[in-house]
C-alpha cells in the first residue's frame, strides 16, 4: 500500500491521472485543483464537462477551504452515515472550475477506507473520484471489471485492492444547501 501511495503522489503532483480503488468502487483520480488533470479525466471518460464530478478529502475540517458556508447538519450526517456518503455543497471554491456544477456546487466525500484516506491526507488537496468507465457504460464493481481502455488512459494504476473482488456500490448522495434544506440524489 505504501508504494502504491508513494507512486500515486509522484504522478499526481505532475498533473497525471490514476486508476484507485475507493471507499465505494474504482475510481479514476487526479488532482481536483489541476485544470488540465481534471480536463483529461473528462477526455478518458468521453464525458460533458458540464456534468460536474466529485471529490474526496481526507478530513471534515478541510470543507472550510473549499466550501464557502459549510452547513452544521453536514458534519452531522457524516457523523452518523452508515454508508460513504457524498455531499454536494453550494459555493464551492479552490478546486478546477469544470469540477463545478452550474450553480458553482461541489461533491464532497471523506472516505474512511485505509488506503483512500491515507492517500488524500498526503496529497493535501481534493482528489478527483470518479467512476472508472467512459460514461454510459455500467461502473465496475470491481478491479476486474474496468476496461482496458481506462486502464491504459492513465498514468498509474493502483497495485492494492486489486484481487478484492467483493461487491462495491456507487455511494449516497445527498446535496445539501446552506439554508439547511436538502435533496436525496441516490
Amino acid at each position: 500500500m505504501d508504494q502504491d501511495i508513494k507512486k500515486c503522489l509522484e504522478v499526481l503532483r505532475n498533473g497525471g491521472l490514476i486508476l484507485y480503488p475507493t471507499d465505494t468502487i474504482w475510481g479514476i483520480g487526479c488532482d481536483a485543483t489541476n485544470a488540465a488533470a481534471v480536463k483529461r479525466v473528462y477526455d478518458l471518460k468521453r464525458r460533458d464537462d458540464s456534468k460536474a464530478l466529485i471529490v474526496l478529502l481526507d478530513s471534515a475540517e478541510h470543507l472550510d477551504h473549499y466550501v464557502v458556508d459549510v452547513p452544521f447538519m453536514a458534519r452531522e450526517l457524516m457523523d452518523v452515515a452508515v454508508k460513504p456518503l457524498t455531499i454536494i455543497y453550494d459555493g464551492a471554491f479552490n478546486v478546477a472550475p469544470s469540477l463545478l456544477g452550474e450553480d458553482d456546487s461541489l461533491g464532497i466525500r471523506v472516505p474512511q477506507e485505509p488506503f483512500t484516506h491515507k492517500l488524500c491526507a498526503m496529497l493535501g488537496k481534493p482528489l478527483v473520484s470518479t467512476s472508472a468507465n467512459v460514461s454510459g457504460e455500467s461502473a465496475p464493481a470491481s478491479f476486474a471489471q474496468v476496461s482496458d481502455e481506462i486502464k491504459q488512459g492513465v498514468d498509474y494504476v493502483v497495485q492494492y485492492r486489486q484481487d478484492d473482488d467483493a461487491p462495491h456500490a456507487a455511494s449516497n448522495i445527498i446535496k445539501l444547501s446552506s439554508d439547511g434544506t436538502f435533496k436525496i440524489i441516490r
